[in-house]
């Protein structure tokens, strides 16, 4: 019997939407992730892109729990001297809350180049509206997978 490989024309991606308010943050990019590698299908091949084109709203309303908020995310500039650092409350605050998820769920991938791919079918938005309405997402309803996954603030 031969291993099952996937080919191009095996792969069937689909749109999720996932309402991120409430959700803690380290719980809601674990699933994305898996989601993005289609590593929840019985058919998973890890040097394809398999997984779904995933759409999260409302990420300015995310959760996180014990002191996280204070946390800073580290960067370097390129240049002598140049580490930057924000607060993931001061990313939340500013002009882009969704950097936060972002960077959470690119953590959660291994780094190379197909997991650069994956991250193209990413979408996240601040808000509840986004543009993809046409392709008909199926809402996947992270909160009541696990108790979990919602704190109580």
């Amino acid at each position: 019997m031969k291993t099952f490989t996937a080919k191009p024309g095996d792969i069937d991606k689909k749109w999720i939407l996932i309402d991120a308010e409430g959700v803690v943050l380290g719980r809601l990019a674990s699933i994305v992730a898996m989601r993005l590698r289609g590593k929840h299908k019985p058919s998973f091949t890890p040097h394809m892109d398999m997984g779904d084109n995933v759409i999260i709203v409302n990420a300015d309303k995310i959760q996180m729990t014990g002191k996280k908020r204070e946390e800073n995310f580290y960067w370097h500039t390129g240049h002598p001297g140049g580490i930057k650092s924000r607060t993931k409350q001061q990313i939340l605050d500013g002009a882009h809350p969704e950097r936060v998820v972002t960077m959470a769920v690119k953590r959660m991938l291994p780094g190379g180049v197909l997991s650069r791919k994956q991250m193209t079918n990413l979408r996240v938005y601040a808000g509840a509206e986004h543009p993809h309405e046409a392709q008909s997402p199926e809402v996947l309803d992270v909160k009541a997978m696990n108790p979990k996954n919602t704190r109580s603030a």
